[in-house]
């Protein structure tokens, strides 16, 4: 079993749509993916709305500390904003740590159309990176 957690600053939007791909790509069976913050931020509405239309319901992901999954030996960490990667503590484990930042759409400002079209293509990019790592890595995937 390979365990995969996904890190931002506070697990609202960007690590939760990358929780979101990443478990719709992976083998339950084979990979456990986990999201969580530096912070908990609570679930963003935007980030549910944005998978929604993607097909992906990430409605009942919770916002979860990064310290709740202290005990767990992952395999990879990925740290998808700069300021989790500069306050991500240091895991006992051989992890394999990978870094990409996302832009922060909840800072967007902006008329809401704008709002959203920053949202999407966030989205877009998590999506294609979630798609590229599975494939890089080798990770079984849903069949």
């Amino acid at each position: 079993m390979k365990n995969i957690l996904i890190v931002c600053t506070g697990n609202s939007f960007r690590s939760q749509i990358a929780h979101g791909y990443m478990a719709s790509l992976v083998d339950p069976l084979n990979v456990s993916v986990y999201s969580a913050g530096i912070e908990t931020h609570g679930l963003n509405p935007k980030a549910v709305q944005l998978m929604k239309d993607d097909g992906i319901d990430i409605s009942k992901n919770t916002s979860n500390n990064i310290i709740e999954y202290k005990d767990i030996n992952f395999d990879f960490v990925i740290t998808v904003c700069d300021n989790a990667k500069e306050n991500c503590p240091i895991f006992p484990t051989q992890v394999k740590i990978i870094h990409q930042n996302f832009k922060d759409p909840s800072k967007v400002i902006g008329t809401d159309i704008e709002i959203k079209q920053v949202g999407i293509e966030v989205r877009n990019a998590i999506k294609v990176f979630c798609q590229h790592f599975v494939k890089e890595m080798d990770l079984e995937i849903k069949n």
